[in-house]
């Protein structure tokens, strides 16, 4: 079963090719209201890599808790299934990963916001 946040990540690979990449779009988007600068592109690109890294960690915690539905299924449902579904420490890293991520998601978009202030109006 394919979750959101996976299908948003892996939708780059295969839109890619179409040039359809949603997230990057959506970097690219903000890049169009923010200075013709280098710190501005920097920006943009640690952004769009935090964007990713985030979905792709918050994929794993999603595909976490499938895996315990699944093994709470009356046909997949036992003793070392539940204890297989509860050791996942992967899901632990991952959602470290999410605070850190969060953490710099917070500051760079406070940066763009920044940056936008100094972008003339038209």
């Amino acid at each position: 079963m394919t979750t959101p946040a996976a299908a948003l990540v892996a939708a780059p690979a295969t839109l890619r090719r179409a040039g359809a990449d949603p997230l990057r779009q959506a970097v690219e988007h903000l890049g169009h209201s923010l200075p013709r600068r280098a710190d501005a592109t920097v920006l943009l690109d640690f952004l769009e890599d935090d964007l990713r890294e985030g979905l792709e960690a918050l994929g794993d915690v999603e595909a976490h808790f499938s895996d315990v539905l699944e093994a709470l299924q009356p046909d997949t449902l036992s003793q070392l299934s539940l204890l297989q579904a509860g050791d996942d420490y992967l899901v632990l890293e991952r959602l470290e990963m999410l605070i850190d991520v969060v953490t710099r998601l917070r500051r760079r978009l406070s940066q763009a916001a920044g940056l936008m202030r100094q972008t003339p109006t038209t």
